[in-house]
């Protein structure tokens, strides 16, 4: 068997020049079960990525398996377009189960292609088909998929800047990032959240009847920001009384990942539109929107797509999901969350190369800084170092993302795998899968430590 070089040169070679995470996570690998992969060489890693948060029960959980196993076993079609099943109806209950009773109550269901991008993009053509109206709401630092539309509503410029005929009509608002404040350091989400009311408000705003505003309420990708409670309340009050649909992105932070079954549950309140994927497929490709009946209006066929009868995925899938109700994973979240958070902020509190500690749940981010290109190695006149007694309205200091993917790389050679993301790529990004163990959360958090230590030494840094 060709050794892990020759895999990684033969993909080199062979593949798009868009490929990422091999570019940064140089491993080949041949096993994974539960938290832990092992490359062909037979190097383990702890796998603190798990499918960009798809594998909510780690790699090849038996439940999952079985489920697949099963459905193989039993003759069952892997493939049926949108002709139901037995299998299907039973994903649909399921999955109705771990959403609140409120939603459901008056909820359809739409299947999609198999990305996440394409819920984004069903839900689009949903709302604008729904109202009538062209224009969208997204926010700044928001990441919901690379199909144009859903591109469109990006807020990393650099990915789309050569792509020409994006969907026009989006328009992006400032998102609650209260470690950089696009207000200034002093100002909190409640100044983020006027600001939404007085733009839409403003016949000078230049924001037309908004078919739809789309949020996450953890911007992943844009470098785990939560969204504060109150802020999503005020959203919602803004969008319920201007009857703007409210599309919740919960690709990424449903079925348990944030310590709630679902994000928007933190802040209590009913979204007109959620986007699913990732962890509902139980680790295969499948993806769905969930809606308000009210906005069903559209025609047979206004949205369709081959492989939205995956089969296998809804067997795998239902079975993920009952497994996280019944053993309450997402209680286990919060609490292995919590634990995670602590230690990271043991380290927070050593080394001045760490700027914030965030997230919610089990998707958690530490954002690296550079002390040093702020002025953080001067030292006033009676000797102290201002780092020692922040001005708490000073702004932060810059991204440091070559330390981040510095420390990426410690990390890798230590055996932990995890992604980075935010502004400049500077934030170390967790998501380990909702099966975490306690003892799996502190080793985790040691060998992060233990980079850190080794590669803030670099920079002379404590």
């Amino acid at each position: 068997m060709p050794d892990a070089d020759e895999l990684l040169s033969q993909q080199a070679a062979r593949e798009s020049n868009a490929r990422t995470y091999p570019r940064h996570l140089p491993i080949t690998i041949e096993t994974a079960t539960g938290l832990v992969v092992e490359d062909v060489d037979g190097n383990s890693y702890l796998d603190c990525l798990a499918g960009a948060g798809s594998l909510a029960l780690g790699h090849n959980h038996p439940v999952v398996v079985d489920a697949i196993d099963q459905a193989l076993q039993n003759e069952r079609p892997h493939h049926t377009l949108d002709l139901t099943t037995p299998l299907k109806e039973r994903f649909v209950d399921t999955l109705f189960e771990s959403l609140p009773d409120r939603f459901v109550s008056s909820a359809k269901i739409q299947f999609c292609s198999p990305a996440g991008t394409d819920a984004v993009e069903a839900a689009l053509k949903l709302v604008k088909t729904a109202t009538g109206n062209r224009d969208v709401l997204a926010f700044q630092g928001g990441y919901h998929g690379m199909t144009t539309g859903a591109l469109s509503l990006m807020g990393d410029v650099a990915v789309k800047s050569d792509v020409s005929g994006l969907m026009p009509g989006v328009h992006h608002l400032p998102y609650p990032y209260d470690y950089r404040s696009p207000f200034g350091s002093a100002a909190g989400h409640e100044t983020a959240s006027r600001y939404v009311e007085h733009v839409l408000d403003d016949p000078n705003g230049g924001i037309g009847e908004p078919a739809g505003l789309i949020t996450e309420l953890v911007q992943g990708e844009g470098g785990v920001i939560p969204a504060p409670d109150a802020w999503t309340q005020e959203i919602r009050r803004i969008t319920r009384e201007r009857d703007i649909p409210l599309i919740v992105d919960e690709i990424q932070t449903g079925l348990g990942r944030t310590g709630e079954l679902y994000a928007f549950e933190h802040a209590d309140i009913t979204p007109d539109v959620v986007t699913l994927s990732k962890a509902i497929g139980g680790g295969l490709p499948l993806s769905v929107i969930v809606y308000d009946e009210r906005l069903d209006v559209w025609e047979p066929g206004a949205h369709a797509g081959t492989f939205r009868g995956h089969q296998l995925a809804m067997a795998a899938g239902q079975a993920t999901i009952e497994y996280v109700l019944d053993n309450d994973l997402d209680e286990h979240a919060a609490q292995m969350g919590a634990r995670l958070e602590s230690r990271l902020e043991r380290t927070d509190e050593q080394f001045d190369v760490i700027g914030d500690v965030r997230g919610r749940g089990l998707m958690l981010g530490v954002e690296i800084v550079d002390p040093a290109a702020a002025g953080g190695e001067t030292v006033d006149p009676d000797g102290t170092d201002p780092s020692e007694t922040p001005d708490e309205h000073a702004p932060p200091h810059p991204e440091h993302p070559d330390l981040a993917k510095r420390i990426q790389a410690s990390c890798l050679d230590r055996g932990l795998i995890i992604e980075r993301g935010g502004r400049a790529g500077a934030t170390v990004r967790f998501l380990p899968p909702l099966t975490v163990s306690k003892a799996q959360i502190d080793e985790i958090a040691a060998i992060f430590h233990e980079a850190v230590v080794a590669e803030a030494a670099t920079e002379g840094r404590r």
